[in-house]
């Protein structure tokens, strides 16, 4: 645990997970303050402008170390790895492809790489590519998931058996007991997204945190979208969608998702979340999810 925090720069090795267009600047740097490791998104920006007016916001609200992520199938990848740099992040999140070419800028700037995986085969690669820790995404993780992938109870002592770099466990964690969990094992740290959703700051529409809040294990679904599949809250759209009904008619845009995320319209867009959804029952500020968590 001592190696993620001294890597992160953070008192508890827990990274809040890029949740898109809600990784708003307050709730980045509320979970930094709280001791954990806080990550702007860049999935959806298009331009480095809007990700250099992130980085300024989060450092107005703290001195803590902070990061971003980033997706390797995002054609800007490489423009969001320099604005990073530029501005002294040292430690990164990359997914959603290999991260071969953002190691080529980022390792020679010194800045940290941790690599999100589904299975130990992509594990694999990802150490020889030369990343310094894999975060070990469970395929009950909310959000974008691939097809190949296993559970975190699985997933996770797999990975750690298979390679020499640390490991840290994504999916399912929400509470003190899965934070204990992810440790026994194997895991060096926890990476938390779902649960953060519902806090006090972010961004997502009170709809959104409703909807968390309210659902069961089983009201989350995940539907397909062209090389991927996402999991999201079991919506009307989302039903549909899953059913293949609104596929010619739903079109999926950053507007869409900022209807449904941060205006609140649920029939705009889907609503990504893991099945910790069912374990959701309150919203809580980041501090008081954090202190929760790593309690014992």
């Amino acid at each position: 645990m001592d190696e993620i925090c001294g890597l992160l720069g953070s008192r508890y090795p827990l990274i809040q997970g890029a949740m898109g267009v809600i990784c708003n600047p307050e709730m980045v740097a509320a979970v930094s303050e709280a001791g954990g490791y806080g990550l702007l998104a860049s999935a959806f920006l298009t331009e480095p402008g809007p990700l250099r007016e992130q980085i300024e916001a989060v450092k107005r609200l703290t001195d803590k170390p902070f990061g971003a992520n980033l997706m390797a199938m995002n054609p800007m990848s490489m423009a969001f790895a320099e604005v990073l740099i530029e501005n002294g992040i040292k430690t990164v999140t990359t997914s959603a492809g290999s991260p071969k070419e953002l190691l080529s800028i980022l390792k020679p700037a010194g800045v940290k790489v941790l690599h999100v995986v589904p299975n130990v085969e992509t594990a694999r690669k990802a150490e020889d590519a030369g990343v310094d820790v894999l975060i070990a995404e469970g395929s009950e993780s909310g959000g974008i998931q691939g097809y190949m992938g296993a559970s975190t109870m699985v997933l996770v002592p797999l990975m750690v058996d298979a390679v020499k770099i640390p490991v840290i466990a994504a999916g399912g964690i929400g509470d003190s007991r899965g934070y204990r969990a992810a440790f026994a094992l194997g895991a060096k740290g926890v990476q938390v997204g779902t649960r953060f959703i519902a806090s006090k700051e972010c961004i997502a529409h009170q709809n959104y945190k409703s909807a968390l809040c309210e659902g069961r294990e089983t009201d989350t679904l995940l539907i397909e979208r062209g090389k991927v599949r996402v999991r999201v809250i079991r919506t009307p759209l989302a039903e549909e969608l899953g059913q293949g009904i609104s596929d010619t008619t739903f079109t999926f845009s950053p507007n869409s998702l900022e209807e449904a995320w941060i205006g609140g319209d649920l029939a705009a867009n889907t609503l990504p979340a893991g099945e910790i959804a069912g374990m959701v029952e309150d919203v809580r500020s980041v501090r008081e999810i954090i202190e929760e968590m790593v309690k014992d």
